[in-house]
């Protein structure tokens, strides 16, 4: 059993925030098996070039993993791992909007300072 949602999410970051690591790629591919290339919201993730559409996708990866673990037998064997992705795959999707979060106030943070900078230094040189 392969956690496709984080390989995928790995695949995605990688891409995003500039990882070349062909060994690492395949590595995750390998785990993602015909989910990889298969239309769907897996193979969504692989491919989002950005972190809105990446979380979005993430996010419906998460829903549908759910979906999957409420309507499962609580005898299949598999069912205590599928719950306990569940509970991962939510952590995780709680870790990465935290960590856009970040990002959006950094970018707000650029924005202010910049304009204190102006207010010192005026752009024009007069003040």
């Amino acid at each position: 059993m392969a956690c496709k949602e984080l390989s995928a999410l790995r695949l995605g970051l990688m891409d995003l925030i500039g990882i070349d690591d062909p060994a690492e790629k395949e590595h995750d591919k390998k785990d993602l098996g015909e989910s990889a290339v298969q239309a769907g919201v897996i193979r969504s993730i692989t491919e989002s070039r950005n972190l809105s559409k990446l979380m979005n996708f993430y996010a419906h990866a998460v829903v549908d993993l759910h979906e999957k673990v409420s309507g499962m037998e609580k005898e299949d064997e598999s069912y205590a791992y599928h719950q306990a992705l569940l509970v991962l795959t939510k952590k995780v999707e709680q870790d990465l909007s935290n960590q856009v979060e970040g990002l959006k106030k950094l970018y707000q943070d650029l924005d202010e300072i910049h304009h204190f900078l102006h207010d010192i230094y005026p752009a024009n040189g007069k003040k």
